[in-house]
């Protein structure tokens, strides 16, 4: 395969390369929204396993929001790209404001799509952690270091596509990294998939919602 036809497409081909962890009860899938969560979907129907996300916000380069100079993730979690702040001498004050903005935006989240619902328990379990595709890995990063706040026994990092080098690095802070798709020359997540139309909020709460309904994934 050198392409996906869409993000449910690429769940179920992860799925595959996951059927060890199906129907166990240590399992836990989880994914980064909003373009991680179909992708999980069908990792966590596969493998009969409960979904839920694990919220994430890129700290964008004020004006040039799409390079990420870190990422903020639930937990009040923090992690900074230090390459991207140094060559670019970014003022701390600069910093502040954009982790304000995103941390307004990923409160906002959380109560969109998990209907105030406590996070489930992670200590001890293992942990398959899901997005469409990983370009810097500032975000995965983030959310690795905050799931390690609540000890699970397992990470797994379970990506569509990425960079060769980017799984290695990935594979240094994961317990196991899945990624089936690995281009010397990547140029962004988006070209690797036939269709990478946005994911909105609503398809993500349906999608959650479609799983927590179904009393074989609760």
């Amino acid at each position: 395969m050198d392409k996906y036809a869409d993000r449910h497409e690429a769940g179920k081909v992860l799925a595959d390369n996951l059927k060890t962890y199906a129907n166990r009860q240590d399992v836990i899938v989880l994914g980064l929204p909003r373009g991680g969560v179909p992708v999980a979907y069908e990792v966590a129907k596969a493998l009969n396993a409960p979904l839920d996300v694990f919220i994430v916000r890129k700290l964008g380069v004020p004006g040039h929001e799409e390079l990420a100079m870190g990422a903020l993730a639930t937990g009040n979690i923090t992690v900074f790209n230090d390459d991207i702040l140094q060559e670019l001498d970014i003022p701390r004050r600069a910093i502040d404001k954009v982790i304000q903005s995103e941390e307004l935006e990923l409160k906002r989240r959380e109560e969109a799509y998990r209907d105030n619902r406590p996070l489930p328990e992670f200590k001890d379990k293992t942990v398959i952690l899901v997005d469409d595709g990983i370009a810097t890995g500032a975000t995965m990063r983030a959310a690795v270091k905050a799931l390690r706040e609540s000890k699970p026994g397992k990470i797994i990092i379970a990506i569509p596509v990425a960079e060769e080098t980017t799984c290695e690095k990935m594979g240094k802070i994961a317990d196991q990294i899945i990624c089936p798709l690995r281009p010397s020359f990547f140029y962004a997540v988006g070209a690797w998939y036939d269709d990478f139309t946005q994911t909105t909020d609503q398809e993500v709460y349906d999608l959650l919602k479609d799983l927590h309904h179904d009393p074989i994934h609760r």
